[in-house]
C-alpha cells in the first residue's frame, strides 16, 4: 500500500512539475530567430552586406582577392588582438568574411568601405564614434576598441549559402 501510493505521488508530483519546465524551453518564434540562411548569390565581388540576427547586425563581405592579400601581409605584431587572416575565415570559403557588424569598443555600428585600412570599396570598417579602424579581415588596427569584430558560428551550406546561428 505505501510503495503503491508513493509511486502514485511520483508520478503526481512529475505531471505538475512538467508543465512548468516545458515553459523554460524556447519558443517556436526564439527558435527561429536563433539562425538564418543567406544566399550569397546577388552579392558581387567586394560588396559588403548587412542581415540582421538575433537583434544585431552581421556583415557579410564578399572579399576581393586585393583585400586577402591585404590581410595576410599584415604582421602580427602591428596587431592589438593578433589574429590570423585564416582563423577569421572558413577554408575553401577564403573570399567570404561574416562578422557581428558591432564595434567591440562601445557598441556602435562601423561603417562599411571607410577609414585607413580598406578605404574607399577596400573592405576596411570605421566606426564614427570614437574613431576605431578595422583591416579588411574585421582586425581591429587604431582606435579605442579593444578586440576584433565578433565572429559568429556559421557554416556553409554550399558555394552560395550560409547559415548563420
Amino acid at each position: 500500500m505505501v510503495l503503491t501510493a508513493g509511486a502514485l505521488a511520483a508520478v503526481g508530483a512529475g505531471a505538475v512539475a512538467w508543465p512548468f519546465i516545458h515553459s523554460m524551453n524556447p519558443s517556436a518564434d526564439v527558435l527561429a530567430l536563433s539562425s538564418i540562411e543567406v544566399d550569397l548569390t546577388p552579392i558581387k565581388e567586394g560588396q559588403t552586406i548587412k542581415v540582421k540576427w538575433r537583434g544585431v547586425p552581421v556583415f557579410i563581405r564578399h572579399r576581393t582577392a586585393a583585400d586577402i592579400a591585404d590581410a595576410r601581409k599584415v604582421p602580427m605584431s602591428e596587431l592589438k588582438d593578433p589574429e590570423t587572416d585564416d582563423k577569421r575565415v572558413k577554408k575553401g570559403h577564403e573570399q567570404w568574411l561574416v562578422m557581428i557588424g558591432v564595434c567591440t569598443h562601445l557598441g556602435c555600428i562601423p561603417l562599411a568601405g571607410a577609414g585607413d585600412y580598406g578605404a574607399g570599396d577596400g573592405g576596411g570598417w570605421f566606426c564614427p564614434c570614437h574613431g576605431s579602424q578595422y583591416d579588411t579581415a574585421g582586425r581591429i588596427r587604431m582606435g579605442p576598441a579593444p578586440k576584433n569584430l565578433v565572429l559568429p558560428e556559421y557554416s556553409f551550406l554550399n558555394d552560395n549559402r550560409v547559415k548563420i546561428g
